[in-house]
């Protein structure tokens, strides 16, 4: 009976060494991108479609993340991030879940998204709230309200936080 117990130790203890190996050594990825260009015909419209310019970059969005792999796609739940994400929903066969940019804790986000690769559609100014959160700076300005083509990444790998910001016009 002590050996079996013994042999229950050691094989408990090398488990739980083997995880805290796995979960320090995992690579989170965060592609935050705003919503593609919206309707601005009607000024007291809050919930605007995406133009056929929006729909071309909702398209061209898909494009750039086709060979990119994909976990998890977050967006606001407005007409413009919806529509947004979409395509590369759609393409990676994997559903939107909504967030509130409002209501969201950080915090929980990154340990719920740990090791993942995770695309996240939101404004102008929430986008780069967000991922001033994520790398626990203020780095990152609201974005121009003419500019749709910005993609932020954060690479977090063993607690090393990476980004860099790209402008895919």
């Amino acid at each position: 009976m002590k050996k079996l117990l013994l042999l229950f130790l050691v094989f408990l203890f090398t488990f739980s060494v083997q995880a805290q190996q796995d979960d320090n050594t995992s690579t989170t990825t965060y592609y935050f991108i705003r919503h593609a260009e919206k309707d601005r015909s009607d000024a007291t419209n809050h919930n605007p479609q995406l133009i056929k310019k929006g729909k071309r970059r909702a398209r061209k969005w898909k494009r750039y993340f086709k060979k990119i792999q994909i976990d998890a796609i977050y967006s606001t739940n407005y007409k413009r991030t919806l529509g947004t994400a979409f395509p590369t929903s759609k393409n990676k066969k994997l559903p939107v879940i909504a967030y509130n940019p409002n209501a969201i804790d950080y915090d929980d986000f990154k340990k719920q998204t740990k090791g993942q690769s995770v695309l996240i559609v939101g404004h102008s100014n929430t986008t780069p709230r967000f991922v001033n959160a994520i790398i626990n700076q203020e780095k990152y300005e609201d974005i121009d309200d003419a500019i749709n083509s910005k993609l932020f990444i954060v690479t977090i790998t063993n607690g090393k936080i990476t980004d860099q910001v790209i402008d895919l016009k």
